[in-house]
């Protein structure tokens, strides 16, 4: 491994609640020192960040990266490369793979693939219920010991309270964090919008609140009954927020992730059957997206990720309901997020929290945070870059999005894995 000074950037630690300026050193793929060089120290490399911020590399709690069984639509070696050239160091994949990841082999298959790229690392969920079909328990046991960090069913529903139940009890046992993405099948059913007077005017099948709402408070439940560690995934709306809220202040030992999008966008927005606004959980109102951002900035939201579901472009060209539901999302995550704090909408470390100390925390990884000891897995963005957004400067294989034409002010410059330089914008 290289050795690695970064010189004179504005580094931002959200460990310590910091903001000053100075100097990196990283060896043996770890942060070595802060400000001053250690003894005997000769770097390989030499890099000014003059005029450039850094952070911990982001950690994103939700990619699909399609592969295995839609490497049509994108594979993990072109996400993980978009993945790097976006700051994000970690990603967390969903077990709602073709094959599904409910043994070992699927689980050791994305990792050896993932690792054979020497970029973002790929973090595994296994499926809380065989196959997801909610009927009968996955192997959870053996999911862990092949390296699975969690279990979810993804938004497979588990119709049965007593199986739900059990799956909690044993993934407790355990030790592994349940990932729930909250949705009542029998509400959402058919749904492709937010129940509302927007989708009655286009004529499309709305999915109510309680969809949401009332899964939620069923895991919940459970919850504090069996003591599992539960993450819950993508909340969209303003009742979320407070089922979330009351369960922390009760001492239920819960965390929760919003996706990036839902913190900018609103059904207004699908006005125009742009199915590149197709997305599940649906877009919400204006005072869903405003309690969102609220959760974010007083910490009952822990966490920001992607919900990155690339897509060909066949997918999304078809009418609104039939299209395919999800956002090409890794190219981004960063930016959207510090918008808020252009915006004055978050506070930086807030935001840079929620993208790196947190979801780290929340995986249980070692990550996230800058200081002596730490793994060097970071990012060094601008934040006067003033572009905008288009498909071809996507890294992603998914051009799929609705952000195509907005202008942004931060960019990545530079990422780095395991202390080395795996992306820089100048090259």
């Amino acid at each position: 491994m290289s050795r690695l000074h970064i010189r004179n950037a504005r580094i931002i630690n959200p460990a310590s609640n910091a903001i000053e300026n100075g100097d990196v050193y990283i060896a043996d793929g770890q942060i070595a020192a802060l400000q001053h060089a250690p003894d005997g120290f000769a770097a390989d490399l030499v890099l000014d960040a003059s005029g450039l911020s850094l952070m911990p590399g982001i950690v994103d709690l939700c990619a699909r990266l399609r592969e295995p069984g839609d490497e049509h639509k994108a594979t993990i070696a072109s996400e993980c490369k978009a993945a790097s050239a976006n700051g994000i160091t970690s990603m967390c994949c969903p077990p709602d793979t073709d094959p599904v990841v409910d043994e070992p082999a699927v689980v050791e298959l994305i990792r050896r693939i993932s690792s054979n790229t020497r970029l973002s690392k790929v973090m595994v969920l296994g499926a809380l219920t065989y196959r997801l079909k909610g009927e009968r328990l996955s192997e959870m046991w053996a999911l862990k010991g092949a390296g699975c960090i969690g279990v979810s069913n993804a938004r497979a529903p588990v119709v049965n309270t007593q199986v739900l139940r059990r799956a909690y009890y044993y993934a407790a046992n355990c030790n592994q964090t349940v990932y729930i993405e909250p949705d009542d099948h029998w509400l959402s059913m058919q749904g492709c919008a937010h129940e509302g007077p927007v989708a009655t005017r286009l004529g499309l099948q709305g999915i109510p609140v309680s969809a949401e709402t009332t899964a939620l408070a069923r895991s919940l439940e459970l919850i504090a009954e069996t003591g599992v560690r539960a993450h819950f995934g993508r909340l969209s709306c303003a009742h979320s927020v407070e089922l979330i809220r009351r369960a922390k202040q009760s001492g239920i030992q819960v965390t929760a992730d919003v996706s990036a999008h839902q913190l900018h966008l609103t059904e207004q927005d699908i006005s125009s059957f742009n199915s590149a606004f197709h997305v599940l959980p649906p877009l919400r109102s204006q005072r869903d997206m405003e309690a969102l951002r609220q959760g974010v900035a007083d910490g009952t939201i822990d966490t920001i990720c992607s919900d990155h579901q690339p897509h060909e472009p066949d997918a999304k060209q078809q009418p609104f309901p039939s299209s395919a539901p999800g956002i090409s999302a890794l190219d981004t995550l960063l930016p959207l997020v510090l918008a808020l704090v252009d915006n004055a909408e978050l506070e930086m470390q807030t935001a840079v929290r929620a993208l790196t100390t947190h979801p780290a925390d929340v995986l249980g990884i070692p990550a996230g945070r800058i200081e002596a000891g730490a793994v060097a897995d970071l990012c060094l963005f601008e934040t006067d870059a003033d572009w905008q957004l288009s498909t071809e400067q996507m890294h992603s294989r998914g051009k799929n999005t609705p952000f195509t034409g907005w202008n942004f002010r931060n960019r990545v410059k530079h990422t780095i894995i395991n202390g080395e330089l795996v992306y820089s914008a100048d090259t």
